[in-house]
Order: C-alpha cells, then sequence, then structure tokens
C-alpha cells in the first residue's frame, strides 16, 4: 500500500494541470537561477527535486539543517543523476549574516522559494519558542524579501498554511501575519504564496510519527475527531513550483476541493497504516494501556493504538483554504484554486507589530499572553483559545 492510499486516495493531483504547464515550466527553469531556503525540509527537497528534473540553469539549496542536505544531495543524486547546470548547497541559517553574504556572492537570483517555517502547533507551549516561531516564520521572510529586492528578484515564492485561514492557533496565525507582510512587500517585489494541506508523512507530522512508532515498537496515538487534508510530498512540491511560476502577484495557490481530496480522520489513517503492515489495529482504554499492552499484543499480530477526543491548545477540528471574504477563481485550473490579488493593509500598523516584537525579543517581562493579544490585534479574526494542555503531553 504507498503512501496515496493509507490517506485514503487512490490518484495524484495535479497531473492534468502539470500536463498543460509542464513544457512551460521547462523553458521558464532552464534560464533561470533558482534559490531554496529550508530546502532539507519535507516541502523543499520536494521542490528541489521538481526543480533538478527540469535542468534549471542555477539550483542553490540552503537549510540551517546540514544532515537535511546531506539527504537531499544523496536522494537527488541517487533517483534523478547528474546535471550539468549549477547545484551548490549551503548550510545557513537565513537569518544570519553568513546568508546575507551568500545572497549577495552566488546571487543574482530569478526565483527565490523561501520554505523555511516553524510549523507545529506544539510550539504554543512558551514564549521563548513562540518568539522563535515569529523570527522564523514573520522576521526572517521580510528579511529575505528585502534581499530581493534589493537584486530584482522576478519572484519571491513564499510557502503558508491552511491554518493561516481564521486561525485558532500561533503558528497558523504568524503565517496569516507574514501573508500580510509580504502583501506590504508587494508593492515593490512580485510575491505569490501557497496554503498548503497536511503534507502525509512530512518530517515531524503526526504521520512521520506512525513511521517512527512502527520502527521502534511502540503504540500509535492520535485524535479521532481531528480532520485534515492530505497532499503526497511530491505533491507538495508541484503547488510550490505552480504558484512560483504560474502565480500573479499578491496569489495564494491552493489544492482544489476534489472527490479525491477530501477531509480524513487521523484515526483512520492510523489503522490503514497498521493494516498495512500486517497487523490489527487493537483500540485501548489509555496510553498506559497501550505501552503495557504493546509487547504481548503485538507478539499476536496486533498493534496497540489508542485514540482519544482532541482537547490541546490550538487544534482546529477541521482545515480550510480560504475565508469568505478572500476573492477566488476556480477556473484558471483544473485542480487548484487561486485566491486573487488583494488590497493592502496599513503600513504603519504593521510596523506597530514590529516595533512590538523588537520589545519582546528584549524585555524580559514580556507575557506569553502579551504575544497573544499582539497577534489579535493586527489579525482580529484569530480565535484562540488556551486550554492549558499541550502536544507534548501526549503520547
Amino acid at each position: 500500500m504507498s503512501d496515496l492510499k493509507i490517506i485514503g486516495r487512490s490518484e495524484e493531483l495535479f497531473l492534468e494541470d502539470l500536463k498543460e504547464f509542464d513544457e512551460e515550466f521547462r523553458s521558464m527553469l532552464s534560464g533561470s537561477r533558482i534559490l531554496v531556503v529550508g530546502a532539507g525540509g519535507t516541502i523543499g527537497q520536494a521542490v528541489c527535486k521538481e526543480i533538478f528534473e527540469r535542468s534549471a540553469l542555477s539550483l542553490h539549496a540552503v537549510d540551517i539543517s546540514e544532515n537535511s542536505l546531506v539527504e537531499l544531495v544523496r536522494d537527488i543524486r541517487s533517483s534523478q543523476g547528474y546535471v550539468t547546470s549549477d547545484f551548490k548547497t549551503f548550510a545557513l541559517d537565513v537569518g544570519s549574516r553568513e546568508f546575507e553574504l551568500m545572497f549577495e556572492s552566488e546571487g543574482p537570483y530569478d526565483y527565490v522559494f523561501n520554505l523555511s517555517a516553524m510549523k507545529h502547533v506544539r510550539s504554543e507551549r512558551d514564549l521563548f519558542t513562540l518568539l522563535r516561531l515569529v523570527r522564523v516564520n514573520i522576521l526572517n521572510t521580510i528579511k529575505l524579501a528585502e534581499l530581493c529586492e534589493k537584486s530584482n528578484v522576478k519572484k519571491y515564492f513564499c510557502v503558508s498554511t491552511d491554518k493561516a485561514a481564521n486561525p485558532v492557533n500561533m503558528m497558523g496565525c504568524s503565517k496569516k501575519i507574514m501573508e500580510l507582510f509580504l502583501r506590504d512587500k508587494s508593492r515593490s517585489l512580485p510575491v505569490s504564496m501557497a496554503r498548503f494541506a497536511n503534507v502525509a508523512f512530512s518530517d515531524g507530522s503526526l504521520l512521520h510519527g506512525f513511521n517512527q512508532r512502527y520502527l521502534k515498537k511502540q503504540p500509535i496515538s492520535a485524535p479521532r475527531d481531528v480532520r485534515r487534508y492530505f497532499v503526497t510530498k511530491k505533491e507538495s512540491g508541484l503547488l510550490c513550483l505552480f504558484s512560483a511560476l504560474k502565480g500573479d502577484n499578491r496569489e495564494i495557490f491552493f489544492p482544489k476541493l476534489t472527490s479525491e481530496l477530501h477531509l480524513t480522520n487521523f484515526s483512520d489513517i492510523a489503522e490503514r497504516f497498521i493494516l498495512h503492515h500486517g497487523y490489527e489495529p487493537y483500540h485501548c482504554v489509555s496510553e498506559e494501556h497501550a505501552r503495557n499492552e504493546a509487547a504481548v499484543l503485538m507478539e499476536k499480530r496486533r498493534w496497540p493504538c489508542y485514540f482519544f477526543n482532541s482537547d490541546t491548545t490550538g487544534e482546529k477540528p477541521h482545515e480550510e483554504f480560504f475565508v469568505g471574504s478572500e476573492k477566488l477563481d476556480f477556473h484558471r485550473f483544473k485542480e487548484i484554486g487561486v485566491i486573487e490579488n488583494t488590497g493592502f493593509d496599513d503600513p504603519k500598523t504593521l510596523n506597530l507589530f514590529l516595533n512590538e516584537v523588537n520589545n519582546a525579543l528584549v524585555d524580559k517581562s514580556y507575557k506569553k499572553e502579551n504575544l497573544v493579544q499582539l497577534f489579535r490585534e493586527l489579525v482580529p479574526e484569530f480565535d484562540h483559545s488556551e486550554t492549558g494542555k499541550h502536544l507534548d503531553e501526549k503520547m
């Protein structure tokens, strides 16, 4: 059973659109110099493989994780071989001076893909992790936009998230705020974005956790009342490619809902995963029950699983890609929807947000509640609820 079947689908997305535009993509990339930031992550690796396959004139990959870049190179060389174009990797923090020097020395670039992000809702738990989230998802995005603006980049693409639509957690709201700042930057720099479904089995995801639990012979745990949309790794790379190369300024691409793409419960995926590996799901009444019975159950080809109702901060029962106030285009592509060009926000309000964030980075008395309120002031629809429970308390 493939990853596709485990997430409850039988067909890949975006292939019809790709047939129509693939030759155009190859032509555009063959003469273009590309920079991918966050290239070692799941989406970053998928984007690099799509670009590499189409023989870009130059592909430079940046990630803070040296090990992830090593695996990216090994994966590409082992699956696609070698090309005559310029392919380099750089283990750098996008917020560092070293990155600025690399950008100025190795550029200019035609297209810049910013795929770096802190993506976990579990980052809700403390002020310090939240400030890191703000730096990665917002401040570094702005800094890279300014570098792109100075060097006349043709398009600056940034990955957003479905959790930016009617956000209920700080991660999703940080990406919504990123969208606001990019809209402001688009006055002088062409930008486009994509709101994603969850990427199946991406590093650190719950589905990736299923793999880890299986390899370590440990119980599988998942919420039974949380539903999500899922795309494959390849589909994530293609959606980024479409937005970067075909998106107009300030547009946001998202997967169009079809009979194939539908909301799926984590618990259903967990059961299909267990069956795929030749075991029968065995429902336990608690984490302790699942841990204590694991060895005995596995000998009988049963896999202990614990499914629960979600009660942690920042969890949304179901996801959505857009809100009613956004102008949508469902006709341009067969399987991709587009949130069209939107207006600008007040630059003064955005500057006040940045000033307050900078204060938070030096003010030892600053509290998490202050940051939550700051987010609400910039995104009034932010419906944040603090339950006092977090994902680190779950198995």
